[in-house]
């Protein structure tokens, strides 16, 4: 009879801990789930700001040396990504996991042209120059 008693201990013990275990995982699955969306929020954005960050960068340089110069811009993004490049700033707007928008914006100072650039997910390379005996510098996709 000492065998029956602990056999069914083991199971009782057993169930409780199973049932312990799925009342856990409901509860902290939820969770679990929200703060990884918020994670790669984060991530995309930091990934865009730096991008912005490049393609601004090429700007300046290009600003600085004057016309008849030529800067490249290696960005990657991790979704096709629409900038937009004004004489004051680059940005872009990224659309979060809870489908609202945050836009990314990087201040510059140039003498460009307002424009529009759909960027492709994955590698994408830009080309910032100013003409010679032009007004207005010019961006575009490689």
């Amino acid at each position: 009879m000492i065998k029956e008693n602990s056999a069914q201990g083991s199971l009782e013990y057993i169930l409780i801990f199973a049932i312990s275990l799925m009342v856990l995982m409901l509860f902290t699955l939820p969770l679990a789930e929200e703060s990884i969306r918020d994670t790669v929020d984060v991530s995309d954005s930091l990934n865009a700001k730096s991008e912005m960050s490049k393609i601004s960068q090429a700007i300046k340089e290009v600003y600085g040396e004057g016309q008849g110069s030529r800067h490249t811009a290696d960005v990657n993004f991790n979704k096709k990504t629409k900038v937009t490049i004004t004489d004051n700033y680059v940005s872009c707007n990224l659309k979060l996991k809870d489908n609202s928008n945050k836009q990314i914006r990087e201040h510059i100072s140039s003498k460009i042209k307002k424009t529009s650039i759909t960027l492709d997910k994955g590698e994408n390379r830009l080309i910032v120059e100013w003409p010679m005996n032009s007004k207005n510098m010019i961006i575009y996709n490689e």
